[in-house]
């Protein structure tokens, strides 16, 4: 997603800084044979200039984690970078994550890597970036309670402290993470995935060659949740466990964005041609507790346009000040950032001709 050097994409968000400045938190989707990228020089020669500790996977300092982040401060009226650097060291193939209400950035990895052959940790974890315009890395810790799986994207409810999270897999699930104390994602919580209420392991994919029932457009369907044992899942089954217990298949879910109460998120590949859906969830106003039955949230296959000219396989989204999306196209050749107002309209706001990406 993103710009991109061959296989290295990186994904950002902007924060306000004093003096009208933005704080720009960069993930790096590298993985650590791609010295080509590597903030330590082609050939690692200055990996030692960086403390060990700050790394969350030194690879025995021969093969060290690539991805990480760059947290860059830029002033828009002079329209220069006034600084740049390193904030997160030794992760592998950060793709996306989100913004948090306590100011920092939560960076996803986008894999499922073993320790060994060189890799000293496994990954496949979400972790914390402070969000600072002095130059500082951030503690390398693994916040596991989260779940070990193909992450994505995550948005935080800000009322509930509640933090939603997108696996990238064709089968993967929409999950939740409870923590013990909101905006204390280090100390732990309860990991979740979503249910579609009276309809167990319901598939929204709406793919073409399946013989499930449709996920209707604009229906709005109730939700619940089931908690996940073993989050940190050595099998790679966290997904398939989910299912079985009766958690909704979704087809490639990424971007994922939370504005005005609501939660969105895109599957890339959903839909009956495979250009892509976006969803949108409605929280309980009990969000998180005991008396969430009380009043139950809400699911909403929000879009599937299944047409390649008006969308082509979102990726990302945003949502607009006056209430609109902003998707951000991941397929064959010229991208596009396509817009849809609130009253529905489709038009196309930028084109990024770089070529099959």
């Amino acid at each position: 997603m993103g710009w991109s050097l061959p296989e290295i994409t990186t994904e950002w968000r902007h924060f306000p800084e004093k003096g009208g400045r933005i704080i720009l938190v960069c993930n790096h989707e590298s993985n650590p044979d791609q010295g080509l990228a590597s903030p330590f020089g082609i050939r690692n020669e200055l990996l030692s200039k960086v403390d060990k500790k700050y790394f969350y996977d030194y690879g025995f300092g021969e093969q060290p984690g690539l991805g990480g982040t760059t947290t860059v401060v830029y002033n828009p009226k002079t329209r220069k970078v006034e600084s740049e650097f390193l904030s997160l060291a030794g992760t592998h193939r950060n793709c996306a994550g989100g913004p948090t209400p306590w100011n920092s950035w939560v960076t996803c990895e986008e894999t499922m890597r073993r320790a060994g052959d060189g890799i000293e940790k496994d990954h496949g974890y979400n972790f914390e970036v402070p969000v600072t315009s002095k130059p500082k890395l951030a503690d390398p810790i693994a916040l596991k309670a989260m779940g070990r799986f193909n992450h994505e994207a995550v948005a935080v409810d800000p009322k509930s402290g509640v933090v939603y999270q997108t696996e990238d897999r064709g089968d993967g699930l929409i999950y939740r993470f409870i923590p013990k104390v909101p905006g204390k994602l280090a100390q732990g919580g309860r990991l979740q995935a979503l249910v579609v209420k009276g309809w167990t392991s319901c598939d929204t994919r709406n793919w073409q060659d399946l013989s499930t029932d449709e996920f209707k457009l604009n229906k709005t369907y109730e939700v619940e949740w089931i908690d996940m044992d073993d989050p940190e899942a050595p099998l790679d089954d966290l997904r398939y466990r989910g299912f079985d217990a009766g958690a909704a298949r979704f087809a490639r879910g990424e971007g994922m964005f939370y504005s005005d109460e609501r939660v969105y998120w895109v599957c890339t590949n959903g839909g009956r041609v495979l250009k892509g859906q976006v969803f949108a969830y409605t929280p309980s106003p009990y969000e998180g507790t005991d008396r969430e039955q009380e009043a139950p949230a809400k699911l909403e296959l929000y879009l599937e346009p299944n047409d390649g000219e008006i969308v082509e396989m979102c990726d990302n989204l945003d949502v607009t000040p006056d209430g609109g999306l902003l998707l951000c196209e991941d397929g064959k050749g010229d991208n596009f950032l396509v817009g849809v107002s609130p009253a529905g309209e489709w038009f196309k706001l930028a084109r990024n001709a770089t070529g099959d990406t």
